[in-house]
């Protein structure tokens, strides 16, 4: 994809960044071949897994594609993990290559990378600052190309119900089939021109980058998210798509609102996201403040993708009330809480097939226990109606959806019982406008204790060196928490109580 693009469209603008440098389509595939030679020289080749934990700059994304290029094995790691989560990434992919920033946004990163590599066996660090190693590309000629698109060559890592995180292992066949089958559903054109409003390294980095490559789109990327910034970078570029997810859709609805009557996107003809639920007021909200065809939700997370999306020639009512119906070679089917397949408007959970769901999890447990006859059982609880528009409607999985990113309330509960303060505790997702969910920690404090306090929790969290989404942002104590007869915590009456 990056060589027909780079032939097709050479001094088109590829990737503009938040210092308005642009780098076209061929200078991004000779970008890429100058940083996999000096890749290759530092011992990285078909196989080889290389694990990166980067801000979205146009190095990261031209990683992408050396890595590709090399046969590499390749894991992103979302920069808000911290020493817990990277150190298990690290350690169960086997990475021998550790590539990340020296200190970013106030985190050093460069000794939690140090860190982990004196525990870790044969692993290298590379600081990287916005710049990769280089070397010769013609050296690459003894590399073969990769040529078979189902061989393992991505690892992603979510929090759900587990409390480590999932690897779920992709292809490039299946990392690229949302993006390209994106393309068509939401009309996307080379005169498009893409902000992109969240971290590269979750996998919607690698989809955005497929629909950049097949369409001939510009990216317009930000390397870290910042209300008032981003929206004048995106502004600044004529920007007609924003990808994101409603947290994000809700920060932009806030600046808007610092200067109604004049669209601070004027351009934009779609918001295009997912990751969260979305309420149905923001599509009409985002219409008529910002303007464009409001939100084009999509249904996806990090074992496939996009499977299900909206398009701009939808209904307001669909738009607003759905996730869009199943993207191309995707299909969708609703197995009842009795175990049998549901019908048309019948609730249950939501089990998914197609070519961009992963190839499995790195766990063989996980993967067993979650796919049956290559159906990917997601743990969303939604229905289908006649049209084949899927709207969610809950969760099987006891997780956390912050900001996207999923989020182990059984980890945060472990977590929290490691407090000298905590006796037992139940961690609950509440509604949150700009987060989609927050963490509320509702806990029985232990004999003698003298109250909790979120500072307390907070200092708890950090010491532990878990990632700072995971810290709880309400706390509740109760004298005792609900349970039912086998002693489970009853969760649904902890929201009813807490969350308005």
């Amino acid at each position: 994809m990056v060589e027909r693009r780079a032939e097709l469209t050479p001094d088109a603008a590829m990737i503009v960044d938040d210092q308005d440098e642009v780098l076209t389509f061929a200078g991004y595939r000779d970008a890429a071949l100058r940083a996999a030679a000096g890749l290759a020289a530092l011992g990285v080749g078909p196989g080889v897994t290389v694990s990166w934990q980067l801000p979205t700059w146009p190095s990261t994304l031209v990683l992408q594609a050396a890595l590709a290029r090399l046969g590499a094995v390749q894991n992103p790691i979302i920069p808000v993990y911290r020493g817990r989560e990277v150190g298990f990434c690290i350690h169960q992919t086997g990475a021998r290559l550790f590539l990340a920033p020296s200190v970013w946004r106030g985190f050093d990163f460069q000794a939690m990378a140090e860190e982990i590599a004196a525990e870790a066996h044969d692993l290298s660090v590379v600081v990287c600052d916005d710049e990769l190693p280089e070397g010769d590309a013609s050296a690459l000629d003894r590399i073969p190309v990769p040529d078979d698109p189902e061989e393992i060559r991505w690892l992603y890592y979510t929090s759900g119900t587990t409390s480590d995180p999932k690897g779920a292992r992709h292809c490039d066949a299946s990392v690229m089939a949302s993006g390209i089958a994106m393309v068509e559903r939401q009309r996307i054109t080379a005169d498009d021109k893409f902000g992109l409003a969240f971290p590269f390294a979750h996998i919607g980095g690698v989809s955005n980058l497929s629909v950049s490559l097949s369409s001939g789109c510009t990216l317009v990327i930000a390397e870290a998210f910042d209300p008032s910034e981003t929206t004048a970078l995106f502004a600044r570029h004529d920007v007609t798509l924003v990808g994101g997810g409603p947290a994000f859709f809700m920060a932009f609805l806030a600046e808007q609102r610092k200067q109604p009557g004049r669209s601070i996107l004027p351009r934009l003809r779609l918001f295009s996201g997912g990751g969260a639920p979305m309420p149905a007021s923001q599509h009409y909200e985002v219409q008529a403040e910002i303007g464009g065809r409001g939100c084009g939700h999509a249904w996806g997370m990090t074992e496939a993708p996009i499977i299900a999306q909206n398009t701009p020639d939808d209904s307001d009512e669909k738009l607003a009330e759905t996730e869009g119906r199943p993207l191309a070679g995707a299909e969708i089917k609703v197995i009842g809480f009795d175990g049998a397949p549901a019908g048309v408007g019948a609730e249950g959970e939501l089990w998914i097939r197609g070519p961009m769901v992963c190839r499995g999890y790195m766990d063989e447990e996980l993967t067993a226990a979650a796919f049956e006859d290559g159906w990917f059982q997601t743990g969303d609880v939604g229905f289908l109606d006649a049209e084949g528009y899927v709207t969610l409607t809950g969760r099987v999985k006891d997780i956390i959806i912050r900001k996207g990113e999923n989020i182990s309330a059984t980890e945060i509960e472990d977590l929290l019982f490691a407090h000298p303060k905590v006796a037992d505790a139940g961690v609950i997702g509440l509604p949150d406008e700009q987060r989609g969910e927050r963490v509320c920690a509702v806990v029985e404090l232990a004999s003698g204790a003298n109250g909790l306090t979120l500072a307390e929790v907070g200092e708890h969290f950090r010491a532990s060196g878990t990632m700072p989404q995971k810290i709880p942002e309400q706390i509740e104590i109760v004298s005792s928490l609900p349970r039912n007869a086998t002693g489970k915590v009853l969760k649904h009456e902890l929201r009813a109580r807490f969350g308005g």
